[in-house]
């Protein structure tokens, strides 16, 4: 199987979101997790209130169960939406995030990049 053929897969276990859902859903008290990392948010900013967490340490920051969790992580009913920066990688870690029982995890579509193009609210990063 091809990585074509594996998103395919793991997408249609879930309904993924565009961005105007995804603000909505941020809105509700969605949790949204931006996993891109850090170049690439010094590049293109970040997403305000949205929780960074680098891909490698996802499931550790985002399992309720989990002794390095995050504090945002209070429950398995969360509802998450991952942000990778063209929503390619955001797929595979939803489908890892709801194999630890996050059923409510959806990414978004297009990540970061079509965020930005839909003129959401992009925040410079912090001076390093």
């Amino acid at each position: 199987m091809g990585i074509d053929e594996l998103l395919e897969r793991v997408r249609a276990d879930y309904e993924r979101i565009g961005p105007a859902e995804a603000a909505e859903a941020a809105a509700a008290g969605a949790l949204l997790v931006d996993i891109r990392y850090a170049a690439l948010r010094e590049r293109d900013g970040l997403i305000p209130g949205a929780l960074v967490v680098e891909r490698n340490e996802l499931e550790w920051r985002l399992d309720p169960r989990g002794s390095h969790r995050a504090a945002e992580a209070v429950g398995h009913d969360l509802r998450i939406v991952v942000v990778c920066n063209e929503g390619y990688a955001s797929s595979l870690a939803v489908a890892s995030l709801r194999q630890l029982g996050l059923h409510r995890a959806t990414d978004l579509t297009g990540g970061f990049q079509a965020w930005r193009a839909a003129g959401l609210p992009v925040a410079s990063p912090p001076p390093a």
